[in-house]
């Protein structure tokens, strides 16, 4: 597991962490930690030009010393001081002892496209808002040369709480951060301007307390995937019931059904008018036309995808959320609940909306969910008391019980904007929540399944190659 925590608490876990140690020391371990990486970049140290962005306080006293360190190691290494009175001086006067040079904010583009490694040190965790304006020009510099970029625990003018980007940041190719992740570097915007990620341990430890983000990993995942055994029959491993699809859009069904099964469902009953469509797929799924109450026994259910607003579709809404099992809500079933109606449902509720769905259930602009992720998230699971699926560039999942972690997935991939890939994700998270797993877990670990598919596939694909590729995705989660 990935963690993450917020300025307040990384601040406080430093405070008593500098407390127990000599003056400076943690600031010699991150600058260490922050030179190896960088070594690591260049490939040669001896005779490379280095260019470090030096903004006020800890952060650009993080980068002096870590060009301190290289310049000791035969660095060509100059610091562009954006804040020449605040500049941290001790690590200024370690660069310096070193061997390197310092320069203007208005030199920093010619000393910038020179250089072979940029080290982003312009602002830190604390930094609000865009660059201004003496440090855009310097971000744009570093942007457009040849050089690789290193931002020193985030990248200069993105939020570290919140992920946001408000104006101009730098765009780094690696990203060390300190002690923990900072929240900003896991959730887009701001974790597309971050690169490769390197987390350096500074000590930190039991201080952190408990992290407000966190990332499953393949063991995570695989402790929670269920397994048959002997006594396994259909009903054991979970019956999910679907009501998806309608005469325009069947294909919802087959997709949404298709995610399910390969996703270790012990049956799967279908209810709706895509029936021809899906037995024709799935010959082996248990097909209704009456209602979701005539359907059978099901462990869980799954309901919007290409529903439609016809009255139909809205008394499938209304009788699965009647239910008194666990019910995934997407697509086309989003806009046909309220808050009211999830809220006093006995058993839990998934709702696993696009940021145009999310910005309609919330009441504000697409724009808005894009620019918060983890905000929308929070507020949307607050709102309707249930477990909430933000889908997108990075997929948050959020419980209702606001002291719990958010969960961000990992292996999502551009190539699921495709249509369909929603529907899959439907059917595998309900075949998850059929099986017994709860449903933070269950949207997470589908999550991360449905990207890793993604992944395996490599390149350009449709919503069934994803389906497809899911058992190959299961495999290798569990090896």
């Amino acid at each position: 597991m990935r963690y993450g925590h917020t300025v307040a608490t990384v601040r406080a876990a430093e405070g008593a962490l500098m407390a127990r140690l000599p003056e400076g020391a943690l600031m010699q371990r991150a600058a260490a930690g922050l030179a190896a990486v960088c070594a690591d970049a260049l490939g040669r140290v001896y005779g490379a030009r280095v260019a470090v962005l030096t903004g006020s306080g800890s952060n650009g006293g993080d980068a002096l010393y870590a060009g301190a360190r290289l310049a000791r190691r035969g660095a060509q290494v100059t610091a562009v001081l954006l804040a020449p009175d605040r500049t941290h001086a001790e690590g200024l006067a370690a660069l310096r002892a070193a061997g390197g040079r310092a320069a203007t904010a208005e030199e920093g583009p010619a000393v910038i496209g020179r250089a072979d490694l940029v080290l982003d040190g312009i602002t830190g965790i604390g930094g609000k808002g865009g660059l201004r304006p003496e440090a855009v020009r310097l971000a744009e510099a570093a942007h457009a040369a040849r050089a690789g970029v290193v931002a020193v625990d985030l990248p200069s003018g993105v939020d570290a709480d919140t992920g946001e980007v408000q104006g101009d940041a730098v765009h780094a190719d690696i990203t060390v951060t300190f002690g923990t992740y900072k929240l900003g570097l896991l959730v887009d915007p701001a974790a597309a301007l971050a690169g490769a990620l390197r987390l350096i341990d500074i000590g930190l430890g039991g201080d952190l307390g408990a992290p407000a983000l966190e990332a499953l990993q393949h063991a995570d995942v695989a402790a929670l995937l269920p397994r048959p055994t002997g006594e396994s029959d259909k009903y054991r491993r979970g019956v999910i019931g679907i009501a998806a699809g309608s005469e325009r859009y069947p294909g919802a069904a087959v997709l949404a059904v298709s995610g399910a099964l390969r996703a270790g469902a012990g049956a799967v009953r279908y209810v709706g008018p895509g029936g021809d469509a899906v037995l024709a797929a799935h010959p082996e799924t248990l097909v209704s036309t009456g209602s979701p109450h005539a359907a059978g026994r099901v462990q869980a259910w799954v309901v919007g995808p290409g529903l439609g607003d016809s009255s139909e579709a809205r008394t499938a809404v209304e009788q699965v959320l009647a239910s008194d099992v666990p019910v995934l809500v997407d697509a086309d079933g989003l806009r046909l609940i309220g808050a009211d109606a999830v809220r006093e449902r006995r058993a839990p509720t998934v709702l696993t909306p696009h940021a145009g769905e999310a910005a309609a259930l919330l009441g504000t602009a697409r724009e808005e969910v894009e620019a918060r992720r983890l905000d929308a998230v929070r507020k949307l699971a607050g709102t309707f008391g249930a477990t909430v699926l933000l889908k997108g560039s990075t997929t948050l999942v959020a419980d209702p019980d606001p002291e719990r972690p958010v969960r961000v997935n990992a292996t999502g991939t551009p190539w699921l904007a495709t249509a369909g890939s929603g529907d899959v994700l439907s059917g595998l998270t309900g075949s998850l929540l059929a099986a017994g797993l709860a449903p933070l877990d269950a949207a997470s670990a589908g999550a991360y399944l449905h990207g890793l598919a993604a992944r395996l596939v490599e390149g350009p694909l449709s919503a069934l190659d994803v389906a497809a590729a899911l058992p190959a995705a299961w495999r290798n989660v569990l090896s």
